[in-house]
C-alpha cells in the first residue's frame, strides 16, 4: 500500500480475507455464488475512544489481527485500487489466533 492511511479514534482498517474457491469435497464455488468473506486482518488502527473524562482508552485490536466481523459491519472503501473496510472497534466480533494464514483479498501471494 502506497498511501499511508491512518484511521482516526476508535476506527480500524480491515483487509478482507479471501475464502476458498473448492470446498473440502472438491466443488468449485462461482464468485456468484460466494458470500463476502466476514474474516480480515487489521491493517491499521486509531488511537483509540475518548471516554467521558477525556482520556483515551486504547483499542483492544492491533495491526496484524486476524479478526471476525459482522455481514453488514464497517464501510467498504478503495485505496490504491485495493479494497478495504473501514470500522468502529464495536463491530469486531472477535479476534482469531492461532489462525492459519490465508490469502487476502486483493494481494496474491
Amino acid at each position: 500500500m502506497a498511501t499511508k492511511f491512518t484511521p482516526l479514534h476508535d476506527r480500524i482498517l480491515v483487509r478482507r480475507v479471501e475464502e476458498a474457491d473448492t470446498t473440502r469435497g472438491g466443488i468449485i464455488i462461482p464468485d456468484s455464488a460466494k458470500d463476502k468473506p466476514q474474516e480480515g486482518e487489521v491493517i491499521s488502527t486509531g488511537k483509540g475512544k475518548i471516554n467521558e473524562e477525556g482520556k483515551v482508552r486504547p483499542l483492544d485490536v492491533k495491526e496484524g489481527d486476524r479478526i471476525l466481523f459482522g455481514k453488514y459491519s464497517g464501510t467498504e472503501i478503495k485505496i490504491d485500487g485495493e479494497d478495504f473496510i473501514i470500522m468502529r472497534e464495536e463491530e469486531v466480533l472477535g479476534v482469531l489466533s492461532g489462525a492459519e494464514k490465508k490469502v487476502t483479498a486483493g494481494s496474491r501471494r
